[in-house]
């Protein structure tokens, strides 16, 4: 008869396996360390990047043109003044306008493509598509040079999307998984943020000490085998990893402890009545790109060196004004809390904020079926907004033309937002990048790879 085992011995069997792989790959566990990169200067230490999924109207937004009329605004008609003499923006976004001194508006992005994946890669890693290599994204750029390798300590990873990646636009290329983002999966807005492998559903952080108390005790072998550089190892990654379950890492992602009131400013949701206006909900909840939002902050303030917001649903065919009366005034209040949660918390200086998706959206509506009222793809110009980690705010770079169709001014395109992120996190846009084939690649694109380029964002660095 076949002997069954109990949970303690099929726990202490488990140890014994995974230490045994430690014990046979101490080499491997040498040759997988990296070696220490040479530190920089900069005025930024961390990144947040709001990734508008979809590509955001810039003419509902950043760069409105009133004076079109109805066939460019729809019922949008309005721009409205900001706290910087000059500046206006779309009517929707009040709370931003107070805030428009921390940031500053590039409204002649351009790249010149329609289409979401191709758009997306150039946004994110400042490349052309083709080639023989697949570029890594800024994030995995940022955790390759400002990560463990470049002198980050932290418990968390350096690289982390809420709440779901990109896909693999946000991944790390011919850096290899290493520097793949940790998605965190989860809520944050609902009453527990439940963490992929962190923050476990259904478990208590006691029955998680628990747990380890008992590894603990089946921890029989690093007894017999004291000094073992593999056991020790292993030891150590263990403790890692627990700590990160029930000690900082996971109270990174815990708002319980927040002000209540402080968490309501990033967002509540609004909903959209049968007459067609926005209104409190009469139970809202708390918005999950808001929450978002004020976990980034947490990260941030604890060292984590680049956290991405995923924000869906700016691919607006049809529905785009409802759809922007309901999503607007989430953006508004989540972004315009952020700003000033970071500037208070003295955060804002080191930390760049950098917004905006893969392109902008037609600017002409589309009133004809099937779109009846929507918002086609537009990568002719399109606004970017950075904010903090030492670029200027007030300010704006660029101009498009009378109806934001084309850029009339200087153009700025994605290698040139994200060579002036780099150089204000203190990466050299010359610094190399290891890939598979021994090639001489730089972390931005040099002059002979023909990649089209406005220049670095002098303006407001």
């Amino acid at each position: 008869m076949k002997k069954l085992i109990t949970r303690r011995e099929m726990l202490k069997h488990s140890f014994w396996g995974a230490a045994g792989l430690y014990l046979a790959g101490n080499a491997t566990i040498r040759a997988l360390a990296e070696p220490q990169l040479p530190g920089a200067g900069g005025k930024a230490k961390a990144m947040i990047q709001i990734w508008m999924d979809g590509g955001p109207s810039h003419i509902d937004t950043f760069d409105p043109k009133p004076e079109c009329g109805a066939d460019f605004c729809g019922p949008l008609r309005k721009a409205i003044e900001t706290n910087v003499s000059g500046i206006r923006i779309g009517e929707m976004l009040p709370l931003l306008a107070k805030q428009a001194d921390k940031y500053s508006i590039i409204r002649s992005m351009t790249h010149g493509s329609d289409a979401h994946e191709t758009a997306t890669y150039m946004t994110q890693t400042g490349r052309t598509p083709g080639g023989q290599l697949v570029y890594p994204c800024a994030g995995a750029v940022v955790s390759l040079l400002k990560g463990y390798a470049g002198g980050y300590q932290g418990q968390l990873p350096p690289y982390i999307t809420l709440t779901e990646p990109l896909g693999r636009f946000d991944e790390a290329g011919f850096l290899g998984t290493r520097h793949r983002p940790f998605a965190t999966g989860g809520d944050p807005a609902q009453e527990r943020f439940i963490v992929e492998g962190i923050v476990a559903e259904g478990l208590t952080d006691e029955q998680q000490r628990k747990r380890r108390e008992l590894l603990h005790k089946l921890d029989a072998m690093k007894g017999a085998h004291p000094g073992n550089p593999g056991l020790e190892a292993f030891a150590r990654s263990q403790d890692q990893a627990y700590d990160m379950i029930i000690g900082d890492g996971a109270k990174a992602f815990d708002l319980s402890g927040e002000n209540d009131a402080l968490r309501d400013r990033y967002g509540r949701a609004t909903v959209v009545q049968s007459s067609g206006s926005a209104a409190p909900a009469s139970a809202p909840r708390r918005t999950t790109f808001g929450q978002s939002c004020l976990v980034a902050r947490r990260l941030v303030e604890r060292g984590v060196p680049c956290v991405i917001i995923k924000y869906p649903g700016w691919d607006t065919h049809k529905d785009h004004f409802p759809e922007m009366k309901r999503m607007l005034p989430e953006f508004d209040q989540g972004v315009a809390t952020l700003l000033q949660d970071l500037s208070e918390r003295g955060l804002l200086e080191s930390t760049i904020v950098w917004i905006g998706g893969e392109f902008g959206r037609t600017p002409r509506v589309m009133w004809e079926a099937p779109w009846n009222g929507g918002r086609g793809h537009w990568g002719r110009v399109f606004s970017t907004v950075i904010a903090g980690g030492g670029f200027k705010g007030g300010q704006i770079v660029g101009a498009s033309d009378a109806k934001a169709e084309e850029v009339k001014e200087r153009p700025v395109y994605p290698c040139d937002v994200i060579g002036s992120v780099y150089h204000q996190l203190g990466i050299d846009p010359a610094a190399r990048l290891p890939n598979p084939q021994g090639l001489d690649v730089r972390a931005m694109p040099t002059a002979a790879e023909g990649v089209p380029s406005g220049g670095l964002l002098k303006e407001i660095m």
